[in-house]
């Protein structure tokens, strides 16, 4: 179903690709200045995750974070990675490398969410 290009949905859609990690919802209000509510910057997301322009990222702090994946620009969101979120400075970042799983007979993987937790490269 083809969708209306809205204001706010430019807006979040420009915070995504100028972030440079995984945005929470906080963030992208915080970005928005408060001009937006979060109903509307839930549905957005919600939205873009359902048309495969970002993928969701559940932390291990209970917050769901956003992405536009690098690897799939231009293209729904269709692999599974492992992502990275740092103790020291907070951002959730996306590892490149694609992960297979072996899974017993009769299981059929549709979505995998993997999170490690650490020190990234500028805080380590």
């Amino acid at each position: 179903m083809k969708r209306r290009n809205t204001q706010p949905k430019k807006e979040i859609l420009s915070a995504l690709k100028s972030a440079h990690s995984a945005l929470s919802h906080e963030m992208i209000q915080s970005e928005m200045k408060d001009q937006m509510d979060r109903a509307t910057i839930y549905r957005v997301l919600n939205r873009f995750c359902e048309d495969g322009l970002v993928h969701r990222i559940v932390g291990d702090d209970g917050k769901q974070y956003f992405a536009l994946c690098l690897q799939c620009e231009e293209k729904k969101h269709h692999h599974n990675h492992f992502h990275f979120r740092c103790l020291d400075c907070g951002t959730v970042e996306c590892l490149d490398k694609e992960i297979q799983i072996s899974l017993p007979a009769g299981y059929v993987p549709e979505h995998f969410n993997g999170l490690i937790t650490g020190h990234c490269r500028r805080c380590s």
